[in-house]
């Protein structure tokens, strides 16, 4: 009797630790180093906040509209070599079946882009990780101007930093919805916003994370003819956060994250207007 209570026992602990392993393992990923600001979770019941991990990045799709809620993804030099675009849009297998999976064709004559959230551009070390850019589940209805323009050049700029030695660690995403498109399964957001932690040197992960941390935070409108240069719509951390309702840089300390999520970057060139930021934004 008594070895049977033991093995009752150890099968109790040994579930215990199933469960516990597997609930870390959700959100084990190099992408979400930074924390997951939605509390996204890998269940089916969960699809307007449903956590999926790429080996390029981590996502929060939104079946509902159609696009996801944030993209997260790590960036450093090992991301970055000399390949081309794949360019090979498709539909994500990885969704479940009985949701609606958005096709290349769903973005037809709409007058908007099929807008990346993580780039092509940060991934050219592996034709597999390049590829996976090109899924839908990784896109957004996008104005051209902005996306042809000033968020890429944003993207530019941060590939930039990297190349310089940095490590980054960005977290993209929409706010609101202009419209639907593809017979009401894609909502257009009506901004579009991204957040880029900056760290002196790959390897620091949170630890790298201090209250001097630069992090650059824009909320761009999604349309066309916005203003080319994209520091004209930087904003706080904590303004998108209020916007968006994500608690970002999650896994940094609360002291911490009070002192950077309240700052306007300020170490690129140019003046800030900061008086017209918000209005800017509008």
């Amino acid at each position: 009797m008594r070895k049977f209570g033991s093995r009752i026992l150890l099968f109790v602990v040994a579930l215990l630790l199933f469960v516990v392993t597997s609930c870390n393992q959700q959100d084990a990923s190099i992408h979400l180093t930074m924390g997951n600001p939605s509390q996204a979770t890998a269940q089916i019941s969960n699809a307007d906040n449903y956590l999926m991990r790429k080996q390029g990045y981590a996502l929060s799709y939104n079946s509902s509209k159609g696009i996801p809620n944030w993209i997260s993804w790590q960036l450093n030099r090992d991301w970055l070599g000399g390949l081309q675009r794949q360019n090979d849009f498709r539909p994500d297998p990885d969704l479940p079946s009985e949701w609606y999976s958005v096709k290349p064709f769903d973005y037809n004559r709409t007058g908007y882009d099929k807008g990346h959230m993580a780039p092509s551009g940060d991934r050219t070390k592996d034709a597999a990780i390049n590829s996976e850019t090109f899924l839908m589940t990784n896109i957004v209805p996008q104005a051209r101007d902005n996306n042809r323009g000033t968020w890429r050049v944003l993207e530019e700029y941060s590939r930039g930093l990297v190349k310089a030695g940095k490590e980054l660690y960005i977290i993209s995403g929409g706010i609101g919805e202009k419209k639907k498109i593809a017979k009401g399964k894609v909502s257009v957001p009506d901004r579009v916003w991204k957040i880029v932690v900056v760290l002196d040197r790959p390897g620091q992960g949170v630890n790298g994370v201090n209250v001097n941390t630069r992090a650059i935070a824009v909320d761009m409108p999604n349309e066309n003819k916005i203003a080319p240069d994209w520091r004209k719509y930087l904003t706080t951390i904590d303004r998108l956060e209020s916007e968006t309702g994500y608690n970002f840089l999650s896994n940094v300390s609360e002291s911490i994250q009070q002192s950077i999520e309240s700052r306007v970057d300020d170490e690129t060139s140019g003046a800030i207007d900061r008086g017209n930021i918000d209005r800017q934004i509008r």
